[in-house]
């Protein structure tokens, strides 16, 4: 993995003329064609770089006079102080103690792109999405139960706190085939040593190749926290807002259609919802008349004061650093959420909702919509105790949190409220070997009285051979999400149901080293509740077990040439609602290696595989992933050629995707589409092209 005190950065000028150039090209560029990664190592202290003087900082030139004693020599060139342009810069996440640093390897695609590799998603980037390796669900309490769309979200659980010597700016640009582009914008900063303030930015903007499938996402987040000169006081914030706008069309009417010659067009194809729409092949557009849109807004606030031991480490005569050791943590949080989930279709065929959702229209071409809002807000008070002075790594805190929802269901306004206690212990210790966190969450009081949450994993650092061993455990009690509750604007079953609480299990083991990473988890699951067609819940009266193994290992082969190998193995009842595939494999054959002293490449091959199984249907009316045992998805592998580099703080990646999708029946076409859910296939040939560009202000 290529860390960050390997990176050097150019002139801003230079990229900055290059950057644009490559945008205004692509956006005359004609494609004929049918039309987040590895986890950061954990460490407490962060060097990040291999400088002699030991002051942990990487050279970095940039504009601007050389600090120091700039020598000339005899043809008017002078010499760069690299020194002067040198940064240091780590991120933390709340109530972790652990500091990372950023991750700049090139060979991993799923760094660059906002969909997983193990996931399916409808047709094209921002559509919704679901898993092909199971994850347990660990949230309790409210949850209004739309989470087709979380993976393209940011949330305050995920926000880094960055700490940076320098401004520090990161700007990355996509382009794909069917006018598909992505802009992402990071800046973080210190005004001053106390303070830190970060901003994220994210546009999704795909036509799609089908009729009614353009999503338009843009999420922002502004974040930063606060340290008093002696470290007694501090706070972080995080304001974060997301808009998702997702046409829906409901998949194609017949699979049949794309093998049809005279519609290798993909917008002629009939789909089920919104073929009356006006067509509008526009990057730039956010109209959706047939889908979904879906808005949230969270604002995070957490201030703290500690007692304890203070010190002081004098720098020089008019330097002094203020230390502080604290014992006790006094700690209060503040969280404010709107929430909002709309369905419109402004061209309704009533043949299809009474067919699909028991929905009577007043016409045979109506509006139809649906339209919740939720606004939820939440005080916490804790306590925190530091057992040992001088290691903040270990701590016990003890809290309790009032919770207010508020909202409208089909009765009209509802409020509620909840009485929250939580416990959360860990221990990491100072030779960095152990590392114990426990933790449980409890609602005492109110709507969701009786969910609970608790959580347990020790990992062990073995030696440098053998990596680290972990063992983890969790139970989950939860509610069923609100969507399920026959109140619900959402739920259009007219059957009156009332549902047990869901309760999950799991444990298992994982172990990292240089030689394999390997991972086995079993999930026990009961009461699991879920959509047995368009629009009607059901529970699962049965125990589901869920077995998993998965492992991944980098392959030296020559070298130069490195095979990248995932491979992850799940069982689970035929007839339980939990639908996977027996093994996905993911696999890379990458030819890479530094070139040049500044070109870092990683070229080659990727290919993903899931063997046949009953996949999850989709109602887009409701926004859920479905059981259905209609169709088995038995898909060719995906195979992508891709060429990714990297020249200092420069990357750049080109891709030639979906190359499976070729078919040789009337000529040459790319026609032999996937499906990631019956009647959604997926997209054919499509060119990818990206850029990113990390530089120091």
């Amino acid at each position: 993995m290529h860390r960050w005190n390997h990176i050097q950065f150019l002139k801003p000028g230079f990229f900055s003329t290059l950057f644009l150039t490559a945008v205004l090209s692509c956006s005359f560029l004609q494609l004929n064609a049918q039309v987040r990664p590895r986890k950061p190592i954990q460490t407490d202290e962060i060097n990040f770089g291999n400088n002699p003087s030991g002051n942990g900082t990487i050279p970095m030139p940039q504009t601007g006079q050389p600090a120091g004693t700039a020598r000339k020599d005899t043809i008017g060139f002078e010499r760069r102080d690299d020194a002067k342009d040198s940064i240091r810069l780590t991120y933390k996440f709340l109530d972790n103690p652990l500091r990372f640093e950023l991750d700049s390897s090139i060979h991993d695609f799923d760094r660059y792109f906002s969909v997983p590799s193990n996931h399916a998603y409808l047709g094209n980037n921002g559509s919704a999405s679901t898993s092909l390796i199971y994850t347990q669900s660990k949230s309790i309490g409210f949850d209004p139960g739309f989470h087709s769309f979380d993976i393209y979200r940011f949330t305050n659980e995920e926000t880094r706190y960055y700490k940076t010597t320098k401004p520090f700016t990161s700007l990355s640009y996509q382009l794909a085939s069917g006018k598909e582009q992505m802009l992402k914008v990071l800046h973080t900063q210190n005004p001053n040593q106390s303070l830190n303030l970060n901003f994220d930015f994210r546009l999704i903007s795909a036509p799609g190749f089908f009729p009614t499938q353009n999503n338009n996402h843009n999420n922002y987040r502004i974040s930063g926290h606060y340290l008093s000169k002696k470290k007694r006081y501090g706070s972080y914030f995080s304001f974060v807002g997301n808009n998702i706008k997702a046409s829906q069309n409901g998949g194609v009417v017949s699979a049949e259609d794309l093998a049809d010659p005279n519609r290798r067009d993909r917008f002629s194809v009939p789909v089920t919802l919104g073929n009356k729409a006006p067509y509008l092949n526009n990057p730039f557009s956010t109209t959706i008349t047939t889908g979904s849109l879906f808005k949230d807004q969270q604002f995070f606030l957490q201030q703290h004061y500690d007692i304890g031991k203070r010190d002081s480490l004098i720098i020089n005569d008019s330097t002094t650093e203020y230390l502080f050791y604290p014992k006790l943590r006094l700690q209060h949080r503040f969280t404010y959420k709107k929430l909002s989930y709309t369905f419109v279709d402004y061209f309704a065929d009533s043949v299809v909702y009474d067919h699909w959702y028991a929905q009577t229209l007043n016409k045979s071409l109506d509006s139809f919509q649906l339209s919740e809002k939720w606004n939820i807000i939440e005080n916490e008070f804790d306590l925190v105790h530091f057992p040992d002075t001088k290691n903040t790594a270990q701590f016990l805190s003890l809290g309790t949190k009032w919770q207010n929802v508020s909202g409208v269901d089909k009765n009209g306004t509802i409020s509620f409220d909840n009485l929250i206690m939580n416990g959360n212990y860990r221990n990491r210790t100072r030779n960095k070997k152990w590392d114990l966190e426990a933790n449980t969450t409890i609602y005492v009081l109110g709507e969701n009285n009786g969910d609970y949450a608790l959580n347990a994993s020790i990992q062990r650092q073995i030696n440098s051979k053998w990596g680290e061993l972990s063992l983890f455990f969790s139970n989950v009690n939860r509610s069923p999400a609100r969507i399920y509750n026959n109140q619900s604007i959402f739920n259009l079953d007219t059957n009156l149901h009332s549902f047990a609480k869901e309760n999950n299990t799991s444990f298992g083991f994982r172990t990292r080293s240089n030689w394999i990473d390997l991972t086995f988890q079993n999930h026990f699951l009961l009461n699991t509740i879920y959509y047995k067609n368009q629009f009607q819940p059901v529970q699962y009266s049965s125990p589901v077990n869920v077995l998993q193994i998965m492992a991944a290992k980098k392959i030296k082969l020559r070298k130069r040439l490195n095979l990248y190998s995932e491979v992850s193995f799940q069982q689970t009842d035929g007839a339980s609602p939990i639908r996977l595939p027996l093994i996905f494999t993911r696999n890379r054959l990458a030819f890479e290696g530094r070139f040049f002293k500044n070109l870092i490449l990683s070229t080659g091959l990727e290919c993903r595989y899931a063997t046949p199984y009953r996949s999850y249907g989709y109602s887009p009316v409701i926004g859920q992933f479905t059981v259905q045992d209609t169709m088995t998805i038995r898909n060719r592998p995906d195979v992508s050629a891709y060429f990714h580099f990297r020249i200092r703080g420069f990357s750049g990646y080109v891709r030639a995707e979906n190359l499976n999708t070729l078919s040789l029946n009337d000529g040459i076409s790319f026609t032999r589409n996937n499906f990631a859910a019956p009647m959604y296939p997926t997209q054919g040939f499509m060119i990818r092209f990206g850029i990113q560009w990390w530089y120091v202000n």
